[in-house]
């Protein structure tokens, strides 16, 4: 028995609410079951209640024994001295308010319909190795409630991402652009070395960024600061970086003491910090009102534009410093754009249109559903279980977050399609 199956059978009802009685068979009418919390405190806010002849207002918890409620420690919390009912599965011990008189215990044990405890066992207790507890149901989903579901976890996932962009905000005095910057310099970093960019973005001031708008002196910048030309290479252009950075670090009285190192291994060349720091160079030095222009645009091919950039001159022959290869032009491809628009771009629009009210967020839906989905093992087995269930990014994403944030942690009681199933197909 989970506490989620008792929030679920609480909230929807999901027993003889009929024959509803405290554990000291006074009758129990719900007039409202009041509103979820999924935050600390009781279980639900703002119910109304009414045992016998009196109507309550107040705060309902939830254990699946009474005597949770001492395990939880809510008799010294004083978040709970407003509860009105004490919902469980079996009742075990009476539970007091700070004056001594006892919360009415509402005991559900005896008001589920076996049908719905069957149900609940299928989907969440029964031992199996399934990849995920409904792969056995997920074909038979409606298409049109599938696609809702996806579409309520993709702005979900969004919402997600708001948090970590919050932090940036406090941190930057709600500098945008320099916001951008560092989200941008993370994800051209990707998974190996985006923390490691990242620090490399914070240790600048993004005044900074803005006042050396060169490429070749940005490039310089990121190189030293990531610690990149901290050695003695004979290279004509590695030299020419390292004494441009001796300038502008004393200049700006930068410190790279914090800065994570990158990593070369295991890494395809094109992905190497060389170029894509080189390739973040040359597009800062490009455009100087970059978070404006990326507010602005409004169809994919506006972003291709923007972000259709390529390496420094010396990069289009190296990968190394000192080690060449015949020169080729080393572009941001489209599908790096479309990562850099799926993890960076529509997260940060959707955040700034929530704050200032500006935009649509049906603009951010219909481009990201433009973008084909990504190629991973999760979104290979999803498309196993229901063929071109993730054809575009929206779909692919929302099934990433679904699969960590639902599937992984059993919470198919807080997911639309496992309600779907405890309810009957």
């Amino acid at each position: 028995m989970q506490e989620d199956f008792l929030h679920y059978i609480w909230k929807f009802k999901k027993f003889d609410f009929r024959k509803a009685r405290t554990v000291d068979g006074i009758e129990v009418v719900i007039l409202n079951s009041g509103i979820a919390n999924y935050n600390s405190g009781p279980d639900f806010f703002n119910g109304k209640i009414k045992i016998g002849e009196q109507v309550w207002a107040g705060n309902i918890e939830i254990h699946i024994k009474s005597s949770d409620w001492f395990s939880h420690h809510h008799e010294t919390d004083p978040n709970y001295d407003n509860v009105i009912l004490h919902v469980v599965w079996e009742d075990d011990i009476e539970i007091f308010r700070k004056d001594n008189t006892i919360i009415p215990t509402l005991e559900l044990k005896d008001l589920v319909a076996e049908e719905t405890m069957q149900s609940y066992r299928n989907l969440l207790l029964a031992p199996n190795s399934k990849w995920i507890n409904c792969e056995n149901d997920f074909s038979g989903f409606d298409d049109f409630e599938i696609n809702n579901w996806l579409e309520r976890l993709y702005f979900e996932k969004l919402e997600k991402k708001s948090l970590s962009i919050t932090d940036l905000l406090n941190n930057t005095g709600s500098n945008w652009a320099g916001i951008l910057f560092q989200l941008l310099a993370k994800n051209f970093g990707l998974k190996v070395n985006g923390g490691a960019f990242l620090s490399m973005a914070q240790s600048v001031d993004f005044k900074i960024i803005l006042k050396t708008n060169d490429s070749h002196l940005l490039e310089s910048l990121f190189f030293g600061q990531i610690g990149l030309i901290d050695k003695n290479i004979e290279d004509a252009y590695y030299s020419q970086l390292k004494e441009d950075y001796k300038y502008l670090k004393r200049k700006y009285a930068l410190n790279n003491s914090g800065v994570e190192r990158p990593k070369f291994f295991r890494l395809r060349p094109d992905n190497f910090p060389t170029i894509r720091l080189s390739q973040l160079a040359f597009l800062y030095s490009r455009s100087s009102h970059l978070f404006s222009e990326i507010m602005n645009a409004r169809t994919r091919s506006d972003f291709i534009g923007l972000f259709s950039v390529e390496t420094t001159d010396y990069w289009r022959s190296h990968y190394n410093f000192g080690k060449s290869h015949s020169p080729r032009t080393k572009k941001l491809t489209n599908d790096f754009i479309d990562l850099l628009l799926i993890n960076t771009v529509f997260p940060l629009r959707f955040y700034y249109f929530q704050l200032t009210g500006q935009g649509s967020v049906n603009e951010i839906l219909d481009m990201v559903s433009e973008i084909k989905a990504e190629k991973n093992k999760i979104i290979e087995k999803f498309n196993q279980l229901r063929p071109n269930v993730a054809v575009n990014a929206m779909q692919s994403q929302a099934l990433l977050h679904m699969k960590h944030e639902y599937c992984s942690r059993n919470s198919c009681l807080k997911c639309n399609l496992g309600t779907k199933l405890i309810k009957g197909l």
